[in-house]
């Protein structure tokens, strides 16, 4: 192949993970990418990663850990770019659209605790009172709130080996981590619990990876149309159409998540809730897949229709 394929991604181990899961599919689907040079991986630095003293919803919301891979994209020094999905805004730029969505990973979060800081076998029941929760994301310190109003909830910045090295240290009684990317690292071995969406629903496409290209880039397209994967692309969609018709952001805790049933149903859960975890608004519906995005529009109107301004302020 002659032009090389490079591919933007940012430099922490999960992210250059996805971004080499992603090749391999590429090369899979495409065996003239094996050529020696055809694909390459470039790490990007982003705001979210250089600011790690302030909890995200203080410092950008969503696009944190998107915008200067997305320049790359604009400016032609990247042709693709990969991301969690759960990192991106629902307005892209003009100009770019996610060309792929990859297989869905387990999108449950994952509980560790320190053993101490436990009554029983491991759950967030099992923690003890007043136990010190270290989270980075409204999302999850609204529904441990709404659950357990006993715990002490405190920021939680830092990539997997950070946030779990400080857990050791007994910086924190317990932490939450998204179970998909511990999986693509191999460390799932670690995890104290597996909470069910009932209790803590996870964050608006957790998971998933989008491949993030130009709009008008034929060839980037046709490559990436071999390995889409459309249950993903089915489920992320009505999550995102009721994100964005919440207009939600990294401020706001919004979770979703959408399952796939027999005969092409698709069942969508949604919550809204105030960062205390004081109260909490939920909508459950049902539709055919073809209709996914229309769905989580329904839904998130519904949401709104629900809640007060003071919801979604900022």
């Amino acid at each position: 192949m002659d032009t090389v394929l490079r591919i933007g991604t940012r430099g922490s181990a999960l992210a250059l993970a996805q971004a080499e899961e992603t090749r391999r599919r590429l090369i899979a689907a495409h065996p003239a990418l094996a050529a020696p040079g055809a694909v390459e991986i470039q790490a990007v630095r982003t705001t979210g990663d250089r600011v790690q003293d302030r909890p995200l919803s203080e410092i950008g919301g969503k696009g944190l850990f998107t915008k200067e891979i997305e320049d790359g994209l604009l400016d032609g020094s990247l042709d693709i770019a990969v991301h969690s999905m759960k990192d991106m805004p629902t307005r892209l730029p003009d100009g770019l659209i996610i060309g792929a969505l990859l297989p869905r990973e387990d999108p449950r979060d994952a509980l560790f605790a320190r053993g101490e800081a436990l009554t029983g076998p491991a759950s967030l029941a099992a923690l003890r009172p007043g136990a010190v929760v270290g989270t980075s994301g409204l999302r999850r310190q609204a529904q441990l709130l709404a659950l357990r109003p006993d715990l002490r909830v405190v920021p939680f910045r830092g990539n997997v080996d950070t946030r779990l090295a400080k857990l050791d240290a007994g910086t924190v009684d317990a932490t939450l981590l998204a179970l998909a990317g511990l999986k693509r690292l191999g460390k799932a071995d670690r995890v104290s619990a597996v909470l069910d969406p009932q209790e803590m629903l996870p964050a608006v496409a957790q998971g998933a990876i989008g491949i993030e290209c130009r709009a008008g880039d034929g060839r980037v397209l046709a490559l990436l149309s071999a390995i889409h994967d459309h249950d993903t692309g089915d489920r992320v969609a009505a999550e995102r159409a009721l994100l964005a018709a919440l207009d939600g952001s990294c401020r706001t805790p919004i979770a979703a998540l959408a399952e796939l049933g027999p005969g092409g149903t698709l069942t969508l859960v949604s919550r809204v809730a105030l960062p205390d975890g004081t109260e909490m608004h939920e909508d459950r519906r049902q539709g055919h897949r073809s209709e996914a995005e229309r769905l989580g529009s329904e839904a998130g109107a519904a949401l709104r229709r629900r809640i007060g301004p003071r919801f979604l302020a900022g």
